[in-house]
């Protein structure tokens, strides 16, 4: 099954602190037996409404396949962390990860284009 979570890091982190963190979510995927199949950091954002007394945070955002409890336990290393202000867990359909392929083809090809203007 495929998966996109996005998650939400407390804007308080250095840009050091912030991947660390999001290369110990990594690390718990992969220890889980899941195949990250794309992976997007969004950076420092506004958020729609204040969480924790914060107005911003870093969000990032991980597209994985993975089987079994994987999301179980991937939700309760984010409950666990206080660095975590949301999360969120969707499985994708067929439509999903054809749109987000879609969606990656095309922003690859505008990265080229800009690339090749430059």
């Amino acid at each position: 099954m495929q998966y996109e979570t996005v998650f939400i890091l407390t804007p308080v982190l250095s840009d050091d602190q912030a991947k660390e963190a999001v290369a110990k979510f990594r690390k718990i995927l992969k220890d889980l037996g899941a195949n990250i199949v794309h992976e997007e950091s969004w950076g420092l954002r506004k958020l729609a409404y204040q969480i924790q007394k914060k107005s911003t945070g870093y969000y990032h955002l991980f597209e994985f396949q993975a089987t079994g409890n994987a999301v179980a336990d991937l939700e309760l290393a984010f409950k666990r962390d206080e660095r975590v202000l949301r999360f969120m867990t969707v499985a994708l359909d067929k439509h999903a990860v054809s749109f987000n392929e879609r969606r990656r083809t095309k922003i690859k090809g505008k990265k080229e284009k800009e690339s090749a203007n430059a």
